[in-house]
């Protein structure tokens, strides 16, 4: 028999969301003990190879105990979207399915989320020479520069696309100067394709946001204990990679990569990495703020019994 015949009509899949440094992967995999999932990583980080402990990437013992799909298998020069994380979830989705057991999404790429729920719009492909110009204005004025004419361009992306975030700022000019549209309208403007699964939603938040920055201060410390330096040090010296790549524009890499370039010292590379670590943190919980139907969690009380009830719940268990 074909496995496609068996696959339920109406599939279910859970979403676990979240700030970073909230306890996502702990809740996760002790959810995977209790019942019939595997887990889905939703995480633009965790794809790439070679970046374990600046990316909180679980360890060999961890994923023996829960496998985690879509993580460690991109080279760090290569570009990963929305996108193509939409189709690679999907494919991962239906094979978990056809094997009798639940999606478990889990992670705090929030566009990621959105783009599985929603769907995405049709956009016009890349331009490598519209992309060359903008990086070369963006090196002659700097990325906010570029964000000041977005502003002017396109205010709602303007006002979701941070300053600092050069891949997707260069997209939505990009859209721009390609199509004479915003990115904004043509998101509005086309048809979107639902995601195929009905979806129960599981919020994993802070109730005191300095609980949740003492969490990702001690973490970045022990991360630095386990060998950051060392392992960003070890992409540096590869030759090929640039700090503009979005891999090494990762939180707590981007910070390393400086102090290895001789621009910041050790201390402020800490403290850099810590504040836009929380900078990321209240990104995700404003994104979080606007999902519907969220059912959610205080990340500092044991939710294990309380979320494996809902979960049982809604597969009907």
């Amino acid at each position: 028999m074909n496995p496609a015949d068996t696959l339920d009509a109406n599939p279910k899949a859970v979403f676990l969301m979240g700030p970073t440094a909230s306890g996502k992967t702990s809740l996760a995999v002790a959810l995977c003990q209790r019942l019939p999932l595997e887990i889905i990583s939703v995480d633009s980080a965790l794809v790439y190879r070679d970046m374990a402990i600046g990316n909180a990437k679980p360890d060999a013992e961890t994923l023996a105990r829960a496998p985690h799909r879509l993580i460690d298998f991109l080279d760090p020069s290569e570009a990963y979207s929305a996108a193509d994380f939409r189709t690679d979830a999907l494919r991962e989705m239906q094979a978990i399915q056809a094997q009798g057991r639940i999606p478990l999404l889990v992670g705090g790429t929030m566009l990621y989320f959105r783009a599985l729920e929603y769907g995405l719009s049709e956009l016009p492909p890349a331009n490598p020479a519209i992309r060359q110009q903008l990086a070369q204005e963006a090196a002659e004025q700097g990325w906010p520069a570029l964000h000041q004419r977005l502003q002017q361009i396109d205010p709602v992306a303007a006002a979701r696309i941070h300053p600092n975030d050069p891949q997707r700022l260069q997209r939505a000019l990009e859209v721009w100067a390609i199509s004479g549209k915003t990115l904004t309208h043509l998101q509005q403007a086309q048809q979107q394709t639902a995601c195929p699964h009905a979806l129960l939603k599981i919020g994993l938040l802070p109730r005191d946001r300095a609980w949740l920055h003492q969490r990702i201060a001690s973490r970045f410390e022990t991360m630095l204990q386990q060998g950051l330096l060392e392992e960003v040090r070890g992409l540096y010296e590869r030759g090929d990679l640039d700090g503009d790549l979005p891999a090494v524009r990762s939180v707590g890499y981007r910070q390393v990569w400086a102090y290895l370039d001789g621009k910041i010292d050790y201390n402020k590379m800490c403290n850099r990495a810590i504040v836009a670590t929380r900078q990321l943190a209240k990104r995700q919980l404003t994104w979080l703020r606007s999902e519907q139907e969220l059912k959610k969690c205080f990340a500092e009380d044991d939710n294990l019994s309380s979320v494996t009830s809902d979960i049982l719940a809604f597969i009907g268990g």
